[in-house]
């Protein structure tokens, strides 16, 4: 196993954290947050020392629709002016190797609940630059009502307009610190 010992701070110019929603029941709407940061704490000998923590920008949702990105912003969904941002805090790891669980608690919307993220490292390597890198991904899904982002538009099939479940992926890099 590469070392992952240490802290990493996300690097937001080689992370992307995205959320993908079913939308009218047959295409897939997609979103990033460009507003964010985040860190890792690892400690291989003693996993249960290790914490992630995230802070992200509930307004720097980024749908490549504005009309969108505006009604996602308002009281339907985030409701950013009163919850501006949405957080993540590790509670457990479950690491074997270079794959496996991120439990911890996800904040949105003024509401905090469980979710487990599936991780994937790709390794450690050294930049041109002379930083420390790691790359990971992880992926997780969520019932978006569990967090009271209860709006919805029912269609004339029966389905309705947006999906409850959301999944949410990072495909990340963090930077080793000294």
């Amino acid at each position: 196993m590469t070392n992952l010992n240490g802290t990493w701070i996300l690097d937001t110019a080689h992370t992307t954290i995205a959320f993908v929603a079913r939308h009218a029941m047959v295409t897939k709407v997609r979103g990033t947050f460009d507003e964010f940061e985040g860190s890792v704490t690892f400690d291989e000998a003693n996993p249960a020392a290790s914490v992630a923590k995230a802070v992200i920008k509930t307004a720097s949702v980024n749908t490549n629709n504005a009309d969108r990105d505006g009604h996602v912003r308002g009281e339907d969904f985030f409701a950013v002016e009163q919850y501006p941002e949405m957080t993540f805090e590790s509670t457990s790891f479950d690491m074997q190797g270079h794959s496996g669980t991120v439990t911890g608690n996800l904040t949105l919307k003024g509401v905090t609940k469980p979710v487990t993220l599936d991780v994937e490292v790709f390794g450690v390597e050294e930049d041109p630059f002379g930083n420390t890198r790691v790359g990971f991904e992880a992926s997780t899904k969520i019932n978006r009502k569990d967090f009271g982002v209860d709006f919805q538009a029912p269609l004339g099939s029966g389905g309705v307009l947006v999906s409850e479940q959301i999944t949410i992926e990072i495909d990340g890099s963090g930077i080793k610190q000294a």
